[in-house]
């Protein structure tokens, strides 16, 4: 067949196709040429899921007389000049792809209006490379308005792959959701069929953008979130971090931006799952509003027609950032942070974690006689004899029945210590539950799941104290490897040995494990090892073997943790919510279940009905 060159209208329908595949990708396009020209209101009108009409209408710089018919011509664009530009691109849209590919496959109208014009100018695009002169239009502000009708009528095979109109028009609401989640300082407001269904006004302080987030990410999500802002070798993140007790069963709550850009990338799924290994229950998702800022000379944009996936520079910096600044948040999340931490009132020290103070320490004297302890919790047999003191301290005769001088209370006495964030235990619930009481109201922790979590951080830090222990074989463990993998062992040999694992190349296409980390002797090795080339062929670094770590201790914590229907002593009780006061991560188990919930005074006053 002899070659041709293809008309202008068919090589637009050609770039319609990457761009323009359902009329979200419409607004995707509208949206973010309205926020690279500086809008700060954006309102958008559909019809029928965006098929009959998708009408945006911002107060932008606006576009000259002289530019429209510009603007709808292909690959022209105001943002980028030279090669050079693409090395650093700020702005959202950059390709000059946009316009003339909407127009292609539905009926455009662009109308806008500068500062200072003397009134607005409109054009019609249908594709052509010579779209006409421009004719006056009715705009009385500075701003673009950007009509597209009957959306794929002249391509009737995409229209045919459209959904209902409702299912189209989710597609529209979520993504403008995402976008406004991104900008807080515009205001957005949404329309479908003449009725208002989103009204966003633009967020002026801190406690606007919280609003902002709260309306779009769902009400009870900044509650159970927190808030994150580190900054650390030239890169940013911010934003709001979901809680793991909060995990959803579908990622619906996840945001993620690269310099304003809405990406959908592995290399940061890859991290966050990562910093959410060791918390979060099989087959949940977390949830997260975050942003990430960096020089845009580190990150490439023009790796995706539609932009969704972008390009690090420094790939390794940014997953390590990402994850060590999760991972250290999520860290902190110990039962009770919220509240003011358990002091020792005799030293004026927090709880040791590896060996819980009483709570009631200095607030009545521990006998004279050495403690005798307990086995299974190494508790302080003395912490029994305060508690049953406090308790029975309300059924004591007056002083005056017992016939004894009246005792004047001593002003210049130290005032009792705080209540501890947990409180103090008051009984156990068929050998589950321990119900303790704290300023809020009652606690309820589950005594297995809170145990579990605190047996197996303790064995964490003992076995990262001890270091990496290996085993090297006896007779070495040959593998095939393809090319992708040998070539993983070849530049990640000193990242390899220091996971543990000695591997060599016995040839093109075979490797020889002679090494390997103690603790995993008897698991599936070459599963393992395939997993972690593979980890760093893609990413540069692999977290299966702590992940497989950290799993068989987790398995020794589960087997090595109180069981349910054991009777625990007031002292035992109270040990161990001190002990999950002072251990990272002991809001959830090590499966990523809560350990404890608040029920806060108002809410056992509407169980019964009463008021204050």
């Amino acid at each position: 067949m002899p070659i041709r060159r293809l008309p202008p209208e068919l090589v637009n329908q050609i770039a319609a196709g990457e761009v323009v595949e359902r009329p979200a990708s419409v607004v995707k396009e509208l949206l973010e040429n309205s926020l690279d020209a500086g809008a700060t209101r954006i309102d958008i009108d559909i019809e029928q899921g965006g098929v009959r009409l998708i009408r945006v209408r911002d107060d932008g710089c606006g576009i000259t007389r002289e530019e429209l018919a510009a603007a709808l011509a292909s690959h022209s664009t105001s943002k980028i000049s030279t090669a050079a530009d693409l090395d650093a691109i700020a702005s959202l849209g950059f390709r000059g792809e946009a316009l003339p590919s909407i127009a292609a496959v539905s009926r455009l109208t662009l109308a806008s209006r500068t500062d200072g014009a003397a009134s607005g100018w409109q054009l019609a695009g249908d594709g052509r490379e010579q779209p006409g002169e421009p004719l006056p239009a009715a705009l009385a502000a500075r701003g673009t308005a950007i009509e597209v009708r009957d959306l794929f009528h002249n391509v009737p095979a995409r229209r045919k792959f459209l959904k209902a109109e409702r299912t189209e028009f989710g597609h529209i609401d979520e993504l403008v959701r995402r976008l406004a989640a991104s900008r807080p300082a515009v205001a957005f407001t949404l329309s479908h069929n003449g009725r208002a269904l989103l009204r966003l006004p633009a967020a002026a302080d801190r406690a606007g953008e919280e609003r902002r987030i709260a309306e779009l990410a769902g009400s009870d999500f900044l509650g159970a979130a927190l808030h994150v802002d580190h900054t650390a070798a030239g890169l940013r993140l911010h934003g709001w971090v979901g809680l793991p007790t909060a995990a959803r069963a579908q990622a619906d709550r996840q945001f993620f931006y690269v310099n304003g850009r809405m990406v959908r990338d592995r290399l940061v799924a890859h991290a966050l799952r990562q910093a959410y290994a060791d918390v979060l229950f099989h087959g949940r998702h977390p949830a997260f509003v975050l942003q990430l800022e960096l020089d845009p000379q580190l990150v490439d944009v023009n790796a995706h027609p539609q932009k969704f996936e972008v390009r690090f520079r420094e790939a390794r910096l940014v997953h390590d950032f990402l994850f060590r600044t999760l991972h250290e948040v999520l860290a902190d999340t110990r039962a009770g942070a919220g509240a003011p931490a358990a002091v020792d009132v005799a030293t004026g020290a927090l709880p040791d974690p590896e060996m819980p103070v009483p709570p009631d320490a200095g607030r009545w004297p521990p006998p004279a006689a050495p403690a005798p302890q307990q086995n299974r919790l190494a508790l302080g047999a003395h912490e029994s004899f305060a508690v049953y003191a406090r308790l029975l301290d309300g059924l004591a005769p007056a002083p005056a029945q017992a016939g004894l001088a009246a005792v004047e209370p001593d002003a210049t006495a130290a005032p009792p210590p705080a209540v501890p964030p947990l409180g103090y235990a008051l009984a156990q619930l068929h050998g589950i539950w321990i119900l303790a009481e704290n300023a809020a109201g009652l606690v309820l922790v589950d005594m297995h799941a809170a145990h579990e979590r605190i047996t197996y951080e303790r064995l964490k830090r003992a076995h990262a104290a001890e270091g990496l222990r290996t085993q090297p074989l006896l007779v070495p463990l040959g593998f095939a490897v393809g090319a992708r993998e040998a070539a993983a062992i070849e530049a990640h040999a000193e990242v390899l040995a220091g996971l543990g694992l000695g591997i060599v190349l016995a040839g093109p296409d075979r490797a020889l494990l002679r090494e390997l980390p103690a603790l995993l002797a008897d698991g599936d090795i070459e599963a393992l090892v395939r997993g972690v080339l593979a980890d760093l062929a893609e990413h540069g670094s692999s977290s299966r073997v702590g992940e497989r770590h950290n799993e068989l201790l987790a398995t020794m914590a589960c087997h090595g943790s109180v069981r349910a229907r054991r009777r625990l002593t007031l002292a035992e009780m109270n040990a161990l919510l001190r002990a999950m006061e002072a251990t990272e991560r002991s809001d959830q188990c090590n499966h990523g279940r809560p350990t404890w919930v608040q029920l806060g005074l108002g809410e056992l006053d509407r169980l019964f009905l009463r008021g204050r």
